[in-house]
């Protein structure tokens, strides 16, 4: 596999109008226009941090601005999700995770005008819909979304459960139905033993055709996991782990049209919040994820490199992630065998 790189930039430079910034996701638009978003404030969880975006045509992205904004609380683990010109924004807000709400918002003319931003299930709490990357669309049409939620045991205070699931929508995400929860043996996690939690979080989704639907997954075991499905995502097999290294931090994977699988990671095993989140990389799969082949690094500097967000456009891909919580990075690569 041969990687070039036709740029890496940053979405925005030396202005920032908050201090840190983190989670980002992005679209291609028709005509190559890439929408980026991410959350920015004080720090993470603090009540004046808002969902921010900022959008690249030929070649230079505009300035950050400020797209959603709930006052007094935090904001979380944007999600952009595109079809043409149609571009939905899904988000979390809420001070702690288990009591997070999601919100979506829709533009139908590339980003320019949004609607108000409205509850993607009314009522709930925990969190629905896409948990921080993007949803894909089956064949028959229906959306299903990487989900997952955190919460706390009543049995053992100051301990939390991360679990998994997709949520499912045949209506361009008017209604959802969320799946089962994906079979984790629990025998297997030592979470517990090491820190606050134990589980498996943040999935990412790809499709092999048909109803066979696959996810990895963030872990607190050093490893990321996987799951399949047989069933368009409505149920799914035990969890197994993987070679793949995992630091307790988000990845992201895409498939392109030529069959092959990009994930993006941090290949480092590592359990705590604070585990290194460095160097971060592109890896590549021929089989569906089966085994997977040389990695192309994208950093390996000291520093905050992390959950990164991938979509692929023919042979090439483009990637942002979190640099040092400082800015948002962006890499355009192109793939050739």
């Amino acid at each position: 596999m041969k990687v070039s790189v036709f740029a890496k930039q940053y979405s925005f430079e030396d202005e920032r109008p908050f201090p840190s910034c983190h989670a980002s996701t992005l679209v291609v638009l028709p005509g190559g226009k890439v929408l980026a978003a991410w959350f920015g404030g004080a720090y993470e969880k603090a009540s004046d941090v808002a969902i921010w975006m900022s959008h690249r045509h030929e070649g230079n992205w505009s300035k950050p601005y400020k797209i959603a904004d709930e006052e007094g609380v935090a904001h979380w683990n944007p999600v952009l999700y595109a079809e043409g010109e149609r571009v939905w924004l899904f988000y979390k807000v809420g001070v702690e995770i288990p009591a997070w709400h999601t919100r979506i918002m829709q533009s139908e003319d590339g980003g320019r005008t949004w609607t108000a931003p409205r509850e993607l299930v009314p009522g709930d709490i925990g969190g629905r819909g896409p948990v921080r990357n993007k949803p894909i669309r089956l064949q028959d049409g229906t959306w299903i979304a990487p989900a997952s939620v955190e919460r706390r045991l009543a049995d053992e205070p100051g301990k939390e459960i991360w679990e998994a699931f997709v949520d499912r929508s045949p209506d361009e995400g008017r209604t959802w139905m969320r799946s089962e929860m994906v079979p984790m043996d629990d025998r297997s996690l030592v979470g517990t033993e090491h820190g606050p939690s134990k589980g498996l979080i943040q999935p990412t989704l790809w499709t092999s055709g048909g109803s066979r639907v696959h996810m990895l997954l963030r872990s607190t075991e050093g490893f990321i996991y996987r799951s399949d499905s047989e069933d368009s995502g409505l149920t799914w097999g035990m969890a197994y782990r993987t070679v793949l290294p995992n630091n307790n931090s988000g990845i992201d994977a895409v498939l392109t049209d030529s069959g092959l699988l990009a994930l993006v990671f941090n290949p480092i095993s590592g359990y705590t919040t604070d585990s290194p989140r460095t160097p971060l990389a592109v890896c590549f799969s021929s089989d569906n994820g089966m085994t997977w082949g040389e990695e192309f690094v994208l950093e390996d500097e000291p520093g905050e490199y992390s959950y990164p967000a991938v979509i692929a456009c023919g042979d090439e891909l483009l990637i942002t992630y979190t640099w040092r919580r400082e800015r948002i990075a962006f890499y355009h690569l192109k793939l050739t065998r």
